[in-house]
């Protein structure tokens, strides 16, 4: 049967789904007004909308960072001078922004916005070096640009989260798109774009009435979600009655990673791309984990020292415990964590698995327990739902054996439970202290789900994404979901 043949399940789609074929928010305000705006522009309205916002989330950023620099700004005709540079680095910046695709910047990965963020600022910086070398005096302008450009950056993800956020809840960010595929699936992928909502995704059943809800300013996406083999004929069809048509893997469960448009001699293809395993990145990471674990170490050594202190007080003993984990090139790494359960916790464990099987089910599912009775009281909990017990790690990571972000090192006991293709896979990369999983799920996913992020992570390894997993932990941690 084609799709696009008229069915009696239409209506019950409608009823079943309210995101099909609903007026937006733009259509419901066109109406009730009176006004007569064209479809083209009707569609855009929202994009626009959205778009001025984050513009302005980014104008915000900005002056956040001048209002931060102003108690260091000279007086006079100096300042004008400064404040005129900080406008046109900042106008500079927004407009090499708009021209990398980031107003709105649907489904692009944060990483990737860290990314032409940086690279743009970098530019701006770059023009800022060559006008302070050929301008009269202009090497008085170059650093506070380049502390203005920096400050501006730190601002934004929390301006443009806001931007994004309002948007949202006005109903305007994102674009509609219906999801084609066998009923079983259609469900899951649902769920999945509502909750990662900030992909720019708003998903719809599909409409057999396609023609009609697109001239009504209708969804302009297709998400394909089955075999393409099974409605190959209907391709050109939804080309012509979508301004896009995307193929999807497995989305909710990420099982093909890795993938890349290819252009091989003129024709389109896909790649199964290998991230971030050069010898210079490693290098770079390297360097990076030296700078950042150092001074981290020597900053939070009181504080380790003083939560070692509350741990022997509370169940004298070690305060520290090393473990035997899986590391680079299958080479064993002996973690080092503050300890935060009791001396005896081995056999707490067994002793809960042989009178509770529901709790032997919950670890074998997460290898954790929500309520774990074998965790020091206050402090044992403060440190793990806070990851304060992982800290004593930058030891590892200053010694070489782990880096700040990768795979968390599993015990064995953990390992055994995932398949031997993937623990190859994880043994060619170095554990880290907090991976991808820690700051979309952490103790929260089962094992297949650990399973399914690392392996994205380690098939789309950057030095991108690993800045954005690191900035994002902090975050991760505050929130409570979990302990990494």
């Amino acid at each position: 049967m084609s799709l696009f043949a008229p069915s009696a399940i239409t209506s019950d789609l409608r009823k079943a789904n309210p995101f099909v074929a609903n007026p937006t928010p733009t259509a419901e305000f066109s109406t009730r007004a009176g006004l007569k705006i064209p479809v083209p522009f009707r569609r855009r309205l929202p994009r626009l909308a959205t778009s001025s916002f984050l513009v302005a989330g980014d104008i915000a950023s900005y002056l956040i960072a001048y209002l931060l620099l102003l108690p260091f700004l000279p007086h006079g005709s100096e300042k004008m001078v400064l404040e005129r540079a900080f406008a046109l680095a900042a106008l500079a910046a927004i407009v090499l922004y708009a021209s990398n695709g980031l107003y709105p910047g649907y489904r692009l990965h944060d990483h990737e916005h860290l990314r032409r963020r940086t690279t743009a600022s970098f530019k701006v910086s770059i023009i800022a070096a060559l006008g302070a070398i050929l301008l009269p005096e202009g090497l008085g302008l170059l650093f506070p640009i380049i502390g203005f450009l920096g400050l501006g950056l730190v601002v934004q993800p929390l301006m443009r989260g806001a931007a994004r956020g309002l948007s949202w809840r006005l109903g305007i960010w994102g674009e509609r798109a219906v999801i084609v595929g066998a009923r079983n699936r259609i469900p899951s992928l649902m769920a999945y774009f509502s909750e990662h909502w900030h992909y720019g995704i708003r998903p719809e059943s599909f409409s057999p009435d396609t023609s009609e809800v697109l001239a009504d300013n209708g969804p302009s996406i297709a998400l394909i979600a089955d075999d393409t083999g099974s409605f190959i004929a209907e391709l050109a069809t939804m080309r012509r009655q979508f301004a896009e048509v995307i193929l999807l893997s497995d989305t909710p469960n990420l099982k093909i990673t890795g993938l890349r448009p290819a252009d091989v001699g003129g024709e389109i293809g896909v790649r199964l791309a290998v991230g971030g395993r050069s010898a210079s990145s490693n290098l770079v990471r390297r360097v990076l984990d030296l700078v950042i674990a150092i001074p981290a170490t020597l900053v939070l050594m009181p504080c380790i020292l003083v939560a070692a202190a509350a741990i022997y007080a509370i169940d004298p003993g070690p305060v520290f415990f090393r473990h035997a984990r899986e590391g680079l090139s299958g080479k064993p790494v002996r973690v080092l964590k503050l300890r935060t359960m009791y001396r005896d916790a081995e056999q707490r464990l067994e002793t809960l698995f042989r009178d509770n099987p529901d709790i032997q089910a919950e670890w074998s599912n997460h290898f954790k327990l929500r309520q774990d009775p074998r965790i020091l009281p206050v402090i044992g909990h403060v440190l793990r739902s806070s990851s304060f017990d992982e800290l004593p790690q930058l030891v590892n990571i200053i010694a070489g054996e782990m880096s700040f972000v990768g795979p968390r090192p599993f015990p064995e006991y953990h390992l055994s439970a995932m398949d031997s293709e993937f623990r190859a896979k994880r043994r060619s990369v170095t554990p880290g202290l907090t991976g991808l999983w820690q700051i979309s799920e952490r103790s929260n996913a089962d094992i297949e789900l650990q399973q399914q992020l690392d392996e994205f992570y380690i098939d789309n390894r950057s030095l991108w994404f690993d800045w954005h997993i690191l900035l994002s932990t902090i975050p991760a941690v505050l929130k409570g979901k979990g302990a990494c």
